[in-house]
């Protein structure tokens, strides 16, 4: 079996739930590898930021239906908090 290449984010890597996924469909890995870095860092921290284990499931479930869709980011996401200062207003 070859490896698969899976692009990261600018400050996340992605997390084994998410590995997971992008391994087990080729159709979301290939739209998942065309996105820029920072709208995979996006993806990553909108899903990982979840405190809930029964959300961050749901935010992956969300998250391959999207990219399916042709969706670029995380809809109504004010952005990663950890990349932008500005966004840390929306994060307590």
């Amino acid at each position: 079996m070859t490896e698969k290449e899976i692009a990261t984010g600018v400050v996340h890597k992605v997390p084994a739930d998410l590995n997971e996924i992008l391994i087990s469909n080729p159709d979301v890995l290939e739209k998942w590898n065309s996105l820029t870095s920072l709208a995979r860092n996006e993806w990553i921290c909108w899903v990982t930021i979840v405190k809930k284990p029964e959300t961050r499931k749901e935010h992956l479930v969300r998250l391959r239906a999207d990219l399916l869709n042709g969706k670029r980011r995380p809809c109504c996401w004010p952005g990663c908090h950890h990349r932008r200062p500005s966004a840390k207003k929306w994060f307590k």
